[in-house]
C-alpha cells in the first residue's frame, strides 16, 4: 500500500510531465488504431461521403474529448468556473490559461489521427470517389450510362473486386489519383499545424509577460490550494474518526469495566494530540457548515500579518504603533537602528 501511495504522489508532484506523457501515448495509440483498422468503404453513391468524413473526423473529436477527460485540471476549472464568486473573485483569464494549457495537450492524439489518415488516403478515396473527373482522366463520351449509373460506377472505385467501369475510368488511374489529393492535403496540414505550434511558441515571449505569469502563478495556486485542501480535509477525517473509533470502544470499555466492577483504564495519550488536529471542529454540522462556506465564499487571498517597521519604505508608519504586537528587542533593535 505504501508503494502505491509513494507513486501516486511521485504522478501528483509531476503531474505536467505525467500529462505529456499520456498525451504522447495517446498519440502513438491513434496511430496503432488507425494502422490496425479495418476500413471497409460501402461503395454506395449516398453512403460514402458520410462513411469517408465519419472516419477522417469522428475519432479525432472523440479523441480531443478523451484527452480532456484524461486530465485532472478540468474538473478544477469547471469549479472555478461555476463556483459562486464569495470573498473572492474569478479572473477570466487565468481561466482562459487553464482552458489553453488543456486544450493544447488534447490536441496532439487528434492531429496525429487526421495527418495519419489523410496520408493514407483511403477516406478521401471512399469519400469523393464519385467526384473524379472522367472528362479528364477516363473516356467520358462513353455511351450506355446515365448520371445515376455513372455515380453508382463510380462509387465502386474503392472497392476493386466489384468494380466494373474500367472502360469508363481505370480503377486504378482514379486512386491514384484521389490519393495524391489526400496526400497533398496531409502534408499541408501537417505543416499548418506545425507553423502554429512554432508561431504559439514563439511569439509568446513578445507579447506582455505580465499577463502570463499572472495567470501561470494563479492557476498553479488553484491547483496547489485543491491539493492541500483535500489533503488537510483528509486528515482532520482520519483524525475525526480515530476520535470517534476511541470514544465508542472507550464507551463499551467502560460499561464493561463497570459491570464487572473494575476501574476503567485510562485514555490514550495520543489521544490530545488527535484532538488537536481537528481544530475545534468536533461534530457533523459544523464540518458540514464549514465545507459549505469554503463552497460559497472562499476566504480572500489576503493574508492578515502584522507588519514589522522598517526603513526601507514597505511600512506605511514611520514608528511602530503603541498597539503593534511587535517584541521589545525588536522594538529597541529598531530604535537603535533610527
Amino acid at each position: 500500500m505504501d508503494k502505491f501511495r509513494m507513486i501516486f504522489q511521485f504522478l501528483q508532484s509531476n503531474q505536467e510531465s505525467f500529462m505529456n506523457g499520456i498525451c504522447g501515448i495517446m498519440a502513438l495509440a491513434s496511430a496503432q488504431m488507425y494502422s490496425a483498422f479495418d476500413f471497409n468503404c460501402p461503395c454506395l453513391p449516398r453512403y460514402n461521403l458520410a462513411y469517408g468524413l465519419g472516419i477522417l473526423l469522428v475519432p479525432p473529436f472523440i479523441l480531443f474529448l478523451l484527452g480532456f477527460v484524461l486530465n485532472n485540471n478540468v474538473s478544477m476549472l469547471a469549479e472555478e468556473w461555476r463556483r459562486p464568486r464569495g470573498h473572492r473573485g474569478k479572473d477570466p483569464a487565468v481561466l482562459r490559461y487553464m482552458f489553453c494549457s488543456m486544450a493544447q495537450r488534447a490536441m496532439i492524439a487528434p492531429v496525429v489521427w487526421v495527418s495519419v489518415t489523410l496520408l493514407d488516403g483511403k477516406c478521401i478515396t471512399c469519400a469523393f470517389c464519385t467526384s473524379v473527373p472522367v472528362e479528364t482522366l477516363g473516356n467520358a463520351n462513353h455511351s450506355g450510362f446515365s448520371q445515376g449509373e455513372m455515380k453508382r460506377v463510380l462509387a465502386r472505385i474503392p472497392c476493386k473486386e466489384i468494380y466494373d467501369g474500367q472502360e469508363l475510368i481505370a480503377n486504378e488511374v482514379a486512386i491514384r489519383y484521389l490519393r495524391c489529393i489526400s496526400q497533398a492535403l496531409g502534408w499541408c496540414f501537417v505543416l499548418l499545424m506545425t507553423t502554429l505550434a512554432f508561431l504559439v511558441r514563439s511569439l509568446r515571449p513578445c507579447f506582455t509577460q505580465a499577463v502570463f505569469l499572472k495567470s501561470r502563478y494563479w492557476s498553479h495556486y488553484i491547483d496547489i490550494e485543491r491539493k492541500l485542501f483535500d489533503e488537510t480535509c483528509a486528515e482532520h477525517a482520519r483524525s475525526f474518526a480515530r476520535v470517534c473509533i476511541q470514544q465508542f470502544f472507550e464507551g463499551m470499555s467502560t460499561d464493561l469495566e463497570a459491570a464487572r466492577c473494575h476501574p476503567p483504564r485510562k485514555t490514550p495519550a495520543d489521544t490530545g494530540e488527535t484532538i488537536e488536529k481537528l481544530l475545534g471542529i468536533t461534530d457533523q454540522s459544523t464540518m458540514n457548515s464549514a465545507l459549505k462556506s469554503w463552497h460559497r465564499c472562499k476566504p480572500p487571498l489576503h493574508l492578515q500579518q502584522p507588519a514589522l517597521p522598517s526603513s526601507n519604505g514597505w511600512a506605511r508608519e514611520e514608528h511602530p504603533p503603541a498597539h503593534s504586537p511587535v517584541p521589545r528587542r525588536e522594538m529597541a533593535a529598531y530604535y537603535s537602528r533610527v
